[in-house]
């Protein structure tokens, strides 16, 4: 199996990434705009082919593929995650770069396209979500994500080729970006400082890195596995149950400011992933909980605070 990689130095690629490189029998590439800034994958990057360049740099990029002739592409890169990005007219360059690489890939000779969606895709909703609910996202990000999927998905049908794609829930873990929840809590708190949240009577579905990663392993693995696939934990506790699980980690005394922050217009109070489908595919199921979760999560931040 030869897997060319994107977005191998993000929160969940460095955890693909990681997975990918204890196979046996399995070689990858990775494509870095810059190798030295990929602190997540510092030691993973000499056991993997890097092609030094940008997810934009189409040119490179096919000379890469070509080179490297992959049975499997697993796409993860994208710009503008963060929520002040998602409403970005500059998210459609994302869909078109996706189709880009599953129309190279397609010709270097990949039969495999594995490609990370996400729950905004279907737009709000206010309840367990699975595969046959609707599409009707409502950003830029959700729409050029189901964009990307129509059309890589389309490629892939018309070449003959397997599709998959895994719409992930909320992620959290070791090593995320400080401006999602779950280590702006774990940050602020460690500073003893007071965090500012919403009620925080939302239900939301959290699945942990290394699961997330394994369930992109997974369905890369079995050729069997095609079609859209939710990826969360199947899951959805009250979110002051996680925030107070944060804070009590570190010191159940620290002050929480719940109400502090109101809630969007738009305000999502039900998130969760019904994961049967993946499951039925793969034999995938999460194996962190929550409490083992936070509490990996928590000490990784302890250990480098601000970040890495």
């Amino acid at each position: 199996m030869r897997i060319f990689l994107t977005g191998a130095s993000g929160f969940v690629g460095a955890s693909v990434l990681r997975e990918f490189v204890a196979l046996p029998g399995v070689e990858t590439a990775v494509l870095l705009r810059e190798p030295a800034s990929a602190w997540r994958i510092a030691g993973l990057l000499g056991r993997t082919t890097v092609v030094e360049a940008g997810f934009e740099d189409e040119a490179v990029l096919e000379r890469a593929l070509r080179a490297f002739a992959p049975t499997h592409l697993v796409h993860l890169a994208w710009t503008g995650v963060a929520g002040r990005n998602r409403n970005d007219a500059a998210q459609h360059r994302n869909a078109y770069l996706s189709m880009r690489l599953a129309e190279m890939g397609l010709a270097a000779g990949a039969r495999h396209f594995v490609g990370l969606g996400s729950q905004a895709e279907y737009g709000p909703c206010q309840a367990r979500i699975d595969e046959t609910t609707p599409t009707a996202p409502t950003t830029m990000y959700g729409a050029s994500k189901l964009s990307a999927c129509l059309m890589a998905g389309r490629l892939c049908e018309n070449a003959g080729a397997r599709f998959a794609w895994l719409r992930l829930f909320s992620s959290y873990g070791p090593r995320d970006n400080p401006e999602w929840l779950i280590p702006y809590l774990a940050l602020k708190l460690l500073h003893r400082e007071r965090p500012s949240v919403t009620a925080a009577e939302q239900r939301w579905d959290y699945v942990y890195v290394d699961d997330a990663a394994r369930a992109v392993a997974a369905v890369t693995h079995e050729a069997g596995a095609a079609g859209v696939f939710n990826l969360g934990s199947g899951t959805a506790p009250r979110l002051r149950d996680i925030i107070e699980r944060v804070r009590d980690e570190i010191d159940p005394a620290l002050p929480v400011g719940f109400g502090e922050v109101p809630y969007r217009p738009d305000q999502v109070m039900h998130l969760e992933a019904d994961i049967g489908r993946l499951s039925g595919a793969t034999g995938w199921r999460p194996r962190t909980d929550l409490a083992e979760g936070v509490r990996a999560t928590v000490d990784w931040y302890r250990k480098h605070d601000a970040g890495h």
